[in-house]
C-alpha cells in the first residue's frame, strides 16, 4: 500500500499521468471515493499521460467511453449500476475483451462493481481532506505490485522536481 497527498486538481493531473507513463495494455485500475474526489481528474491525468486526444468526460450514461493514444483507454464508470446484482451484469467477459485489445481498464465507482472485478488489478482510494485529497494504493498481483513501485518512485522524483 502506498498513500499520497494530493493539493490541488493540477496535482491530481500529474499524479495520473505519472500512472500512465507505467500503465500497460492489460492494467486495470479500479477507482473509489463519494463524489467530488478527483476520479475524473485523475483519468484526465491518465489519458494525458496516454496521448488521448479527445476530452476525457465521465461516462455516467453509457457506462463505457473508449479512447485512442500510446495505449487504448477504457473509461468505465460504475454509478448507475449501484444497487444492481452484479450477477445480472456481464462485466467478466467485457473486461476480458478491453484486456485483450492491448488495452487499459480504469473504472470510477469500482465499489459498486466490487465482485465482478479481476483478481489483478490495482485499487485506488481517494478521499476529501481539508485541503486537497488523500489517495491510498492497494495493488493485487505480482504485475500490478510492480505497476505501484513504478508509480511510487516516479512521484518521488516528480516532486523533487
Amino acid at each position: 500500500m502506498w498513500e499520497v497527498h494530493v493539493a490541488t486538481a493540477d496535482e491530481m493531473v500529474k499524479l495520473g499521468r505519472c500512472m500512465a507513463a507505467y500503465l500497460c495494455g492489460g492494467d486495470i485500475v479500479a477507482l473509489y471515493g463519494p463524489l467530488g474526489t478527483g476520479k475524473t481528474t485523475l483519468i484526465q491525468g491518465i489519458a494525458e499521460g496516454l496521448e488521448t486526444t479527445k476530452r476525457i468526460i465521465s461516462p455516467t450514461f453509457v457506462l463505457v467511453r473508449e479512447y485512442s493514444g500510446r495505449l487504448p483507454l477504457f473509461h468505465v464508470d460504475a454509478y448507475r449500476l449501484e444497487g444492481i446484482d452484479p450477477s445480472d451484469i456481464d462485466w467478466q467477459v467485457s473486461f476480458s475483451e478491453y484486456i485483450s485489445r492491448g488495452g487499459v481498464v480504469v473504472i470510477e465507482w469500482a465499489e459498486y462493481i466490487k465482485q465482478l472485478l479481476p483478481n489483478e488489478r490495482l485499487d485506488v482510494f481517494l478521499s476529501h481532506e481539508s485541503v486537497g485529497r488523500n489517495v491510498k494504493f492497494l495493488a493485487h498481483g505480482e504485475r500490478h505490485s510492480k505497476l505501484l513501485l513504478d508509480v511510487r518512485e516516479g512521484w518521488k522524483r516528480l516532486c523533487k522536481e
